[in-house]
């Protein structure tokens, strides 16, 4: 398939995204929506950046699924947190499902003021298969 991921040279070069992600030719592309920490009944699943970006990650992967398509797949995030919390609970969600075998998709980070009552992330991808 025509995707590349590239980091040109002169760019800080990450574990964790690449700098820009290019699709060479026509392929099946889904935009998925911006996901919260809430379950199939939606829930919020817990107080905690932790709990909701692990759960956010699953209804992306149920997404996904559905499509026959899995997280390697995604080309961009786009991430969204409230503003007081630590990344870090965040990062330590996405270490648990991205297999780190896989190059990293591009990525774009927004600290924001609040998001709807009681979410503290929402991620949107692009995926490409």
């Amino acid at each position: 398939m025509g995707v590349r991921h590239i980091n040109p040279e002169g760019l800080h070069r990450s574990p964790a995204f690449s700098q820009a992600v290019v699709v060479e030719q026509p392929a099946k592309t889904i935009y998925i929506g911006g996901q919260n920490g809430v379950d199939a009944d939606g829930k919020i699943v817990g107080p905690t950046l932790g709990e909701q970006s692990a759960q956010a990650f699953r209804n992306l992967q149920t997404i996904l699924r559905s499509e026959g398509a899995s997280l390697s797949d995604i080309v961009h995030w786009r991430i969204a947190v409230v503003d007081g919390h630590s990344f870090d609970e965040g990062v330590a969600a996405f270490q648990q499902v991205w297999n780190r075998a896989d190059p990293p998709p591009a990525i774009t980070v927004h600290v924001v003021a609040g998001l709807s009552p009681g979410f503290l992330v929402e991620i949107d991808a692009v995926a490409v298969i």
